[in-house]
């Protein structure tokens, strides 16, 4: 059985889409979700295919704060767990080692009045003083490093002000103006600086005077307007502009939406997905693009993440037959160091220990659900501790949810 946790993130990879990973009238909590626009719902098969083609699909668990694999060279073994698998969403901390899931987002496409449809992500964002997750009305974030401030942008993308939010008040400490508008912002490994990609056009934005025929039928389809990237002092507040604009699509598929750039372990590079070898096109802080690095190419497939202490790296899923199971390598030698329960390992909770994704075994087949799973704490020897309830099958299900994992 070939298995992922999300046809949205394998047919992503067929098209020129993103990995989607998430100023002031006021400085109080976000405004109440009943101010939001009416909009009617779009069916079912229009939902999975535009999400797909407008680049709308969230990664299976977007890191927090650059990738949540940096850290210091030593890390203690899993001695705090917050788990609660009777609940899906969650509405409780969940956490495991160095690694906690610091807010989370449900989706839905929506038709707006004028024949255009729009992606609207539904943050939930951990309260820091409760440790729950409460609900907000952010269109996107990121969470630093530390799980003490979160990045937001604000509904009616792309905005001109990045919000730096205290998660144990949830109110906005300090806004950072930028000139070009932006629609998506990272955190980098290490906390200090923003990378915020900009766009002319809502990047969650379906319109009709760019639809495509899909089916036999007319649906709204994805610009292109992505400008490059602002890199960000987060101290400072001084932000650098990088004009990257998006690359036309030669496959002959709609191209264009959310197309966000994403930091590099190290936080020294920039890269967005790409179809090369490495999976990823990378480019200075200034724009120049650049080799990938050695380290990075190294590793077994592009979405690999390294354990804190450098020596081990997630691999693919490797299951035949009934098994849910994925590899774990040796960074440096590549070699195979242990096959462990999970569809997909997403991050390092320790040395030996991984958060993962993986679908109910007892219907873990497409015909049966492939896409109900939970979140695991996977140890190497094999220990599997559940974190999370089930999410529902149905891609279409409202309480489907993306966690962003941050580094406690």
């Amino acid at each position: 059985m070939s298995m992922t946790s999300d046809p949205h993130a394998r047919t992503a990879s067929k098209v020129s889409s993103s990995v989607a990973r998430p100023a002031a009238e006021s400085a109080e909590r976000p405004r109440p979700l009943s101010r939001r626009r009416k909009a009617r719902r779009l069916g079912p098969a229009a939902v999975v295919a535009a999400v797909v083609v407008a680049g709308l699909a969230v990664s299976l668990a977007r890191l927090g704060g650059g990738d949540a694999q940096e850290g210091p060279a030593s890390v203690p073994d899993v001695t705090s767990v917050a788990a609660h698998p009777d609940q899906s969403p969650p509405r409780e901390l969940i956490a495991a080692g160095r690694i906690a899931v610091s807010a989370y987002s449900t989706m839905k496409l929506v038709r707006l009045p004028n024949g255009n449809a729009i992606g609207t992500y539904e943050w939930r964002l951990l309260d820091t003083a409760t440790e729950r997750y409460e609900e907000t009305d952010w269109a996107w974030l990121d969470v630093a490093p530390g799980v003490r401030t979160a990045a937001v942008l604000e509904r009616d993308l792309p905005v001109d002000r990045i919000g730096l939010l205290n998660l144990a008040t949830g109110k906005v400490r300090r806004w950072i103006k930028v000139d070009r508008s932006v629609g998506g912002v990272q955190f980098s490994p290490d906390g200090k600086r923003l990378l915020a990609t900009a766009y002319r056009l809502n990047p969650d934005g379906l319109f009709k005077d760019a639809s495509y025929r899909l089916n036999g039928k007319s649906v709204p389809g994805p610009k292109r307007s992505r400008t490059g990237f602002y890199v960000i002092d987060v101290a400072s507040g001084k932000a650098d502009f990088a004009e990257i604009p998006t690359e036309k699509n030669t496959e002959g598929i709609p191209g264009g939406g959310r197309q966000d750039f994403h930091w590099s372990s190290d936080g020294k590079l920039v890269w967005e997905p790409g179809d090369n070898k490495a999976g990823k096109i990378y480019y200075g802080v200034t724009g120049k693009r650049t080799p990938a690095p050695d380290a990075e190419t190294r590793l077994p497939f592009p979405g690999s993440v390294l354990s804190p202490d450098g020596n081990l790296a997630t691999g693919a899923f490797v299951g035949e037959g009934d098994e849910i199971v994925s590899e774990v390598r040796n960074a440096k030698t590549g070699k195979r160091a242990a096959v462990i329960p999970g569809q997909q390992l997403l991050a390092w909770a320790d040395n030996s220990h991984l958060i993962a994704w993986r679908c109910a075994p007892e219907r873990c087949s497409p015909a049966k659900g492939e896409f109900r799973n939970q979140l695991l704490l996977v140890g190497l020897d094999g220990k599997v501790t559940p974190l999370s309830g089930f999410r529902p099958a149905s891609l279409n299900d409202e309480d489907r949810w993306f966690p962003v994992l941050t580094r406690r």
